[in-house]
């Protein structure tokens, strides 16, 4: 819930620097607040999980968050008394108080039911965490309820100064650059969780290599085998999404609010590879535990890849708004962009499946793919060619027919003379 918080509360200052043209040093100061605000939630977030039936962490968490909406609405408020750092298009129009009002009940809305929740968590906090999951699908509610209302209603005129500069429309455009910029971030700390993990459980202790393996940092290191080898295929499966969704990206010219909730999904679960390292790290330890770590393991990976590919699919709803021409239908990328994407979800559903019939194997099952899917990757242009050549040379015996068809018909149609 927390990823997805700090997901709902980007998003919103997305928007709102989308209104904010420009920054002085007061707005600077105030975005500073609002990330250093940000990064407690994790700690309150811990506060809430370990202690669910006390108060105090769910409060806390509740408190944070309205921290962050006031923050921002004190930068909404900032900026339209200082017209000149909005945005021009706010900046020259008459209605900028209407503006203000709407940007304002947008912000303030998350916020307000986080109040509600730490109100309810002195007393009844089952309900205060039903309002904190109504925050993460607000905006979405609040669209579907207008669609909802337009069907049974009608289509209503807009007003003539309409305030749409700034809302939740699944198909309005976000800043491709800051989507960008969001999932290298996550992606560059997943891999550093890796590493620390690392760092922390599987450097020998001195007294350790000098008693039990006569001073030989060789056989100690050894005994840590599989801990490294679940490191490296956790990196490589980090490293190839990162390929695989920065691969996506290139060939998406703008990304929509639906394509921005899928990436965060997506991400969800890349945030959870770590977990994923874990558990094949302790296959060693923990072998009667072997075939339920591989499981999830392979879920995690299995819905990390799929969120990239229905972003894909997405975007090929609407490619010719979305997507290079050389992306789409037809396109000399699309079959190379298509296989990319799936190559993740088919292998790690195949591993997955192979656990139900060969468990007795199923961690080298998933070391295996781990070996393989890079391979797989540098491999993968030169596969889709071949797999593509039968077709086109079917294509090719075809067309002949075709036209020979055509020219036995020609004699029979009217001279243009």
């Amino acid at each position: 819930m927390t990823f997805l918080i700090v997901t709902v509360a980007w998003a919103a200052h997305t928007r709102l620097f989308q209104v904010v043209g420009k920054i002085d040093d007061t707005l600077a100061l105030l975005n500073l607040a609002c990330m250093m605000t940000i990064t407690f939630l994790p700690f309150t977030f811990s506060l809430m999980v370990t202690f669910p039936e006390v108060p105090l962490g769910i409060f806390l968490f509740c408190m944070c968050v309205i921290a962050i909406g006031a923050v921002q609405a004190l930068v909404v408020v900032y900026a339209f008394h200082f017209p000149h750092l909005l945005h021009p298009q706010i900046e020259r129009s008459a209605h900028r108080a209407l503006y203000r009002q709407h940007i304002l009940g947008i912000v303030l809305r998350g916020p307000a039911l986080c109040f509600m929740a730490a109100g309810f968590s002195l007393f009844f906090y089952p309900l205060s965490y039903l309002l904190m999951a109504t925050v993460i699908f607000l905006p979405y509610v609040s669209k579907a309820s207008s669609w909802c209302k337009g069907r049974l209603v009608g289509p209503q005129e807009p007003p003539a100064h309409s305030v749409e500069f700034f809302t939740f429309d699944l198909h309005e455009p976000l800043s491709k650059e800051r989507v960008e910029a969001f999932s290298d971030g996550v992606y560059a700390i997943v891999a550093t969780l890796l590493i620390l993990d690392i760092c922390e459980d599987n450097v020998p202790d001195s007294k350790d290599v000098k008693e039990k393996f006569h001073g030989s940092l060789v056989a100690a290191l050894s005994e840590y085998g599989p801990h490294f080898l679940a490191y490296f295929g956790s990196f490589a499966t980090v490293g190839l999404l990162w390929f695989a969704h920065h691969s996506l990206f290139l060939h998406i010219r703008k990304t929509t609010q639906s394509m921005g909730l899928l990436n965060t999904l997506s991400l969800a679960f890349v945030g959870g590879l770590p977990l994923a390292y874990q558990q094949t790290s302790a296959f060693a330890q923990q072998p009667h535990q072997e075939l339920e770590s591989v499981r999830v393991s392979c879920a995690i990976i299995f819905f990390a890849s799929i969120f990239q590919f229905a972003i894909w699919t997405t975007a090929l709803l609407h490619e010719g708004e979305t997507l290079q021409p050389s992306a789409r239908f037809g396109g000399h990328e699309h079959a190379f962009m298509f296989a990319k994407l799936t190559l993740y979800p088919c292998v790690s559903l195949l591993a997955f499946a192979s656990t139900c019939f060969l468990s007795r194997f199923s961690a080298a099952i998933f070391h295996l793919t781990q070996i393989a899917v890079p391979f797989a990757f540098l491999l993968l242009r030169l596969l889709v060619r071949l797999a593509l050549a039968p077709l086109r040379a079917l294509r090719g015996l075809s067309l002949p027919a075709h036209r020979s068809e055509d020219d036995a018909r020609a004699p029979l149609l009217p001279s243009a003379h």
